[in-house]
């Protein structure tokens, strides 16, 4: 749907581990950035908001991110956008009140008041306390991996891989191996 032009799409994958991706301005800048390589019209939006910010010499705040993101998403007439945030577990809550998920997900909260009829939200996450009502509102399809069958299973069988095919483990006698097995696989906790 995306290269015939009927929808847009953007991802965005949080991951502590890379500065640019731990916060909403990580977020912001690349869906911007991908969106706009998706429509003339989202062009002309970034392109203005640019120019307003002295051609990328001014750092624009995050208000101004995401104020020009809610103006793309109203744009009318346009196809559908589909945005998916994965992994938005991974995004730092260092602090309760300020911190960058609370940020995040005070955007996912305005883009879900705004009800805007061509945008698709899609979010992945772990059921944390703070994201669960916040995503909530969305859940027109929910799907919990933590209590599938499946997911368990997989995760054994992964863990006895690398217990059974690591040289030092396989030394060990196959009670201790089993023991291992056993509780990192509950530990696991879906994960």
């Amino acid at each position: 749907m995306r290269e015939s032009g009927l929808a847009s799409l953007a991802m965005f994958y949080y991951d502590f581990r890379e500065d640019e991706k731990k916060d909403l301005r990580g977020l912001l800048s690349s869906v911007l950035f991908q969106l706009c390589d998706q429509s003339n019209s989202y062009y002309d939006i970034l392109s203005a908001f640019y120019s307003r910010h002295r051609d990328g010499a001014q750092s624009p705040s995050d208000d101004k991110l995401v104020l020009c993101f809610k103006e793309l998403l109203s744009l009318p007439g346009q196809a559908p956008v589909y945005l998916i945030v994965d992994a938005l577990d991974e995004c730092s809550d260092e602090s309760a009140l300020s911190s960058p998920r609370a940020a995040v997900l005070a955007l996912l909260e305005d883009l879900i008041a705004l009800q805007l009829p061509n945008l698709r939200i899609c979010v992945t996450s772990r059921p944390e306390a703070d994201i669960k009502p916040v995503l909530e509102p969305l859940t027109f399809r929910s799907v919990s991996l933590h209590d599938e069958r499946g997911q368990k299973e997989d995760i054994e069988k992964y863990i006895k891989s690398v217990v059974n095919t690591n040289r030092k483990m396989r030394r060990w006698k196959p009670e201790q191996r089993q023991l291992v097995i056993d509780v990192l696989t509950k530990q696991a906790d879906g994960m």
